[in-house]
């Protein structure tokens, strides 16, 4: 699995050939959730009120960048790093 970032316990993914919307996987512990890359709108799963809104945080501020890495994945390119939530 390509992650992409990690912080407080949260792992964010991309993978090769998702399908759209323009999303990534956040997984916290058991729980897991699809974050829409463009309303930054969970798509689908459940995590802890706090996790979402650290995970939201992070997504903001990041938001062209996890563009980037999900035009990278779907057309099998490198996904680059992003910087964890400080």
């Amino acid at each position: 699995m390509p992650s992409i970032s990690s912080f407080y316990g949260i792992k964010i993914y991309i993978y090769y050939d998702d399908h759209l919307p323009a999303h990534f996987h956040a997984i916290y512990g058991e729980f897991e959730v699809l974050i829409d890359i463009n309303t930054l709108e969970i798509i689908k799963g459940n995590l802890p009120a706090r996790a979402i809104a650290f995970i939201k945080e992070w997504a903001k501020k990041h938001q062209k960048e996890l563009l980037l890495n999900w035009d990278n994945a779907i057309n099998k390119r490198a996904l680059q790093k992003v910087q964890p939530l400080e």
